[in-house]
């Protein structure tokens, strides 16, 4: 590495030499005005030296204000002297060839040598400013691929993290299960064993007992559920919307029955995933807009639209709606807009399908306004074997009586 006093001697050196071409400018043309008398002469050997002198008077001022390196000035005044040298070699060989009868006088070789130096000074200024940029280069890519090592190491310590937090989740949701039976075996066993012997206060704490037990038993499911989205999920395959549509309805006929629900529906594209999971997501937004539907019969519309390289799938209800404020809030595990007296469910609904949304890299969310219904779209990308979009018809579909499943926002 170069000191700070190398680095302030190399960078005098150019304007100096400057100088010294400035006074030699002066003083020839001062001895032309002397001896011969030629006014135009002197001009010219003036203007010829001192321009030279003055770029490099301006040069050696720059450099100091530029991104170029102190240690590269050497190299730049090693190539100044590279063109006073190489210019030198040229009058030397003249003078050396004897058929060259050209005698050029001395002002006209001083006048070469500093053009010399000037062709040096610029080629040297531009070695080391190319020089200085590949170094910033150099180093960006050396910062880069540390940073890309970091993100790498963080990524990897994130999905660790991620695997055992699901380990953990799928374990402490598990080993619940048996004590959380067992308390309500027992309760119900209270209840029927001392029944008569309890009062009507007693009887209703059980009840109330034996009603959490199985709330939280729900919770349990859902967070056992929700842990296994990616580490429990089938390979994607090509998945028929309209197949899986079908399914849920089939499973909330009984639900959709008893509630006087009507569902509408547009054609469904095929698209790549899980198609339990999908089938869970569908099952879960549909089973929400029914439980929200208000003082009304739920009625319920099933939509799809292409995006680009993305399916939009929509499923819109005209029920009680969501207030702005919540539409991010409802999507976070155990989450809950309204209390369980309201409207019963775990409250792991809406993070189950999120969960499942961004594990086929797609995106949910929630247009709503209260009292206006909700419209909960989610993207999915198409299947590659099945890009076709559906035709532009839609039809209504009455589901038949079957078994109900209900999950709460």
């Amino acid at each position: 590495m170069i000191s700070q006093a190398e680095t302030t001697y190399w960078h005098h050196i150019i304007p100096a030499l400057g100088v010294l071409l400035l006074a030699g400018a002066a003083a020839k043309s001062v001895t032309e005005l002397t001896t011969t008398g030629g006014l135009l002469e002197a001009v010219l050997d003036l203007i010829l030296l001192s321009v030279p002198g003055l770029v490099m008077v301006y040069v050696g001022r720059w450099l100091p204000n530029t991104s170029i390196e102190a240690e590269l000035y050497p190299r730049i005044v090693a190539w100044v002297f590279g063109g006073i040298f190489v210019m030198g070699i040229v009058l030397g060989l003249r003078v050396l060839h004897p058929g060259v009868n050209v005698q050029f006088t001395f002002g006209t070789q001083a006048v070469l040598l500093s053009i010399g130096s000037i062709a040096g000074l610029g080629i040297g200024v531009h070695e080391a400013r190319a020089l200085t940029h590949a170094k910033a280069l150099e180093e960006r890519n050396e910062t880069l691929e540390r940073t890309e090592d970091r993100l790498e190491d963080a990524v990897a310590q994130l999905e660790t993290s991620n695997e055992r937090l699901e380990q953990f989740a799928y374990a402490a949701s598990h080993d619940l299960q048996e004590p959380l039976r067992m308390v309500t075996n027992y309760l119900q066993l209270v209840e029927s064993r001392y029944g008569d012997e309890l009062d009507e206060d007693g009887r209703e704490f059980i009840e109330f007992a034996v009603d959490g037990a199985d709330r939280m038993r729900g919770m349990i499911d859902g967070l056992l559920e929700y842990s296994r989205v990616e580490t429990q999920g089938d390979p994607f395959d090509a998945v028929d919307l309209d197949t899986v549509l079908d399914d849920v309805l089939t499973d909330l006929q009984f639900k959709i029955e008893e509630t006087d629900t009507e569902v509408t529906r547009e054609p469904l594209p095929t698209v790549d995933g899980d198609a339990r999971q999908l089938q869970q997501l569908f099952q879960n937004l549909v089973s929400n807009a029914i439980d929200y539907n208000g003082d009304e019969p739920p009625r319920i519309h099933v939509s799809a639209t292409r995006e680009g390289e993305e399916w939009t799938i929509s499923v819109r209800d005209e029920g009680i709606g969501i207030d702005a404020d919540d539409a991010d809030r409802i999507f976070g595990i155990f989450q809950r807009l309204h209390s369980v007296e309201e409207q019963p469910g775990s409250g792991i609904g809406l993070a189950l399908c999120e969960r499942i949304v961004e594990r086929h890299d797609g995106a949910i969310w929630v247009d709503s306004e209260p009292g206006e219904g909700s419209t909960f779209s989610f993207t999915l990308s198409p299947s590659t074997s099945h890009s076709a979009e559906p035709p532009a018809t839609s039809s209504d579909v009455t589901a038949r009586e079957h078994s109900s499943v209900r999950i709460d926002r």
